[in-house]
């Protein structure tokens, strides 16, 4: 056995391959400042064998019994820097559960990074995936969190540690969220890692179902459920890694890859949901087009807009509000309720500009109805129809609607059913930056050490910090050079 110090050596060096086409130029270090306002730390968690830092932010009145996420950062990031900028606290508020951030650092890679393709790190019971289950076990004891309803995401490195964790604990997560990550056991050696990033093995979904089922041999189920989120211009994790996670955890349910249906969500995203036996979201996957490394937040105040911009956290979409919706964080867990059964066969039935009519099947011994929209109530009804109004023009909408008792008890919400009203036209949009914060975000590629504008293919200059480019956005995800001038909706 190697000392403990040329070990870690090593492994420090060795990382750098791992995340060889991460781009070096603007990465941001590890901050050393204090715990942003709400974040914890917390020591003394357990034996921690992986050697990871414990924070928490857990609003006031949250009662015990509440469900428990665990969201970890991607590489040269900390636990404050996903907690301000993911969106995750502000749902944690609105929606009334914990969250558990843990943190890695330079001791334990060079570039702070889970070490999602290092056994000793991403197996059951070993190293960094067994600290994050001490800590979730410490959240249950602490906070009373519930252990049915504990889930775990993760960016990039994170999000190859996430489904790792999943595939070796399915006994502890209900669900995960991969964004711009790794399918489960992708590598499990460090020479392995950068290869999985530009391409995973080609297996067939029955192969990559078997790593799962490897990391914890004998479980049969109940699995997590797995959302996706990838951008379709990420040339740091390629988008060929949301596919193989597609195949895995679709296989690992025992359902084809043939998604039961297939939306269209804010930001140029794609969702398409595969639906288990039972006919509810199994797995789910995010297709952002146009959208580079990084996770999609929405900065905003409405009711599924999240986060702030910063490196790796790109303006698209709120995928923390959608992630909390496909768990059921809102209070639509799939199946859930202890009263009535959840109303079958929801439909929306027509759209306009400013409204969607609603329909769905009566349940017996039902005195009412509730119709929510994105989660929110919108209404109560004694019939099994609703025309929802007032609502904003080319936009995507969620219904989902529970049915009520004499006695006022609800029970189960049924299935949602999303739609997207008529009209609207996004107004272009400009962005002005260096080229290399352009390919960051997703607008420009780089060929030959230049950068590329997405859409026109015109050429940027060098893919560097040094030469700046204004870009015009329309339509979605389609680039042109606008230095002359930019009229835009935005910018």
């Amino acid at each position: 056995m190697r000392p403990p110090n040329l070990r870690r050596l090593l492994r420090s060096v060795a990382s750098l391959a791992a995340v060889a086409l991460l781009p070096l130029l603007g990465a941001h270090p590890v901050s050393a400042a204090p715990a942003a306002a709400g974040l914890q730390q917390v020591t003394g968690f357990g034996s921690n064998p992986g050697n990871l830092q414990m924070f928490a932010y857990t609003p006031d009145g949250v009662p015990a019994g509440a469900p428990l996420v665990v969201a970890l950062h991607g590489c040269t990031q900390s636990a404050n820097a996903y907690h301000a900028n993911s969106g995750w606290a502000r749902y944690a508020d609105l929606w009334g559960f914990d969250v558990v951030f843990p943190q890695t650092t330079a001791a334990n890679n060079a570039l702070s990074c889970f070490g999602w393709f290092d056994p000793a790190d991403s197996t059951r019971g070993r190293g960094e995936a067994a600290s994050v289950v001490q800590m979730v076990e410490y959240a249950k004891k602490t906070y009373g969190s519930d252990a049915r309803r504990v889930y775990v995401t993760g960016l990039s490195a994170g999000g190859g540690m996430t489904a790792d964790l999943l595939a070796a604990y399915p006994d502890v997560f209900a669900g995960g969220s991969v964004a711009s990550g790794l399918p489960a056991q992708c590598a499990t050696s460090q020479a392995a890692a950068s290869g999985c990033q530009t391409g995973p093995q080609k297996l067939s979904p029955s192969q990559w179902g078997d790593k799962v089922r490897a990391s914890y041999p004998g479980w049969t189920g109940p699995w997590p459920r797995v959302a996706i989120w990838q951008g379709t211009s990420d040339y740091t994790v390629y988008p060929a890694n949301a596919t193989a996670l597609r195949d895995q955890w679709t296989d690992v349910w025992g359902i084809g890859q043939t998604p039961s249906r297939t939306e269209t969500l804010p930001g140029s995203t794609t969702r398409s949901v595969y639906e288990d036996a039972s006919g509810q979201p199994a797995v789910e996957t995010y297709s952002v087009a146009g959208m580079g490394h990084g996770l999609p937040v929405d900065p905003g105040t409405g009711a599924g807009q999240c986060g702030a911009t910063a490196a790796y956290f790109l303006d698209t979409i709120c995928s923390t509000y959608y992630t909390g919706l496909f768990w059921g964080l809102d209070g639509d867990t799939p199946g859930g309720g202890d009263g009535l059964p959840a109303p079958a066969g929801l439909k929306v039935t027509g759209v306009t500009d400013t409204g969607a009519s609603l329909a769905w099947n009566a349940v017996g011994g039902a005195a009412s109805y509730t119709v929510y929209r994105d989660g929110v109530k919108v209404t109560t009804t004694a019939t099994t129809s609703f025309t929802d109004s007032g609502l904003t023009a080319g936009t995507s909408y969620r219904w989902t609607v529970a049915a009520a008792g004499p006695d006022g008890a609800a029970g189960a919400v049924s299935a949602a059913v999303t739609a997207t009203t008529s009209g609207g036209t996004a107004p272009a949009r400009c962005f002005t930056a260096t080229n290399y914060a352009h390919v960051t975000a997703g607008r420009a590629h780089t060929s030959g050490g230049h950068a590329y504008a997405n859409g026109s293919n015109q050429d940027m200059g060098l893919y560097n910090v040094f030469v700046t480019h204004t870009l015009r956005e329309s339509p979605t995800g389609h680039f042109v050079i606008a230095d002359s001038g930019c009229q835009a909706g935005s910018s």
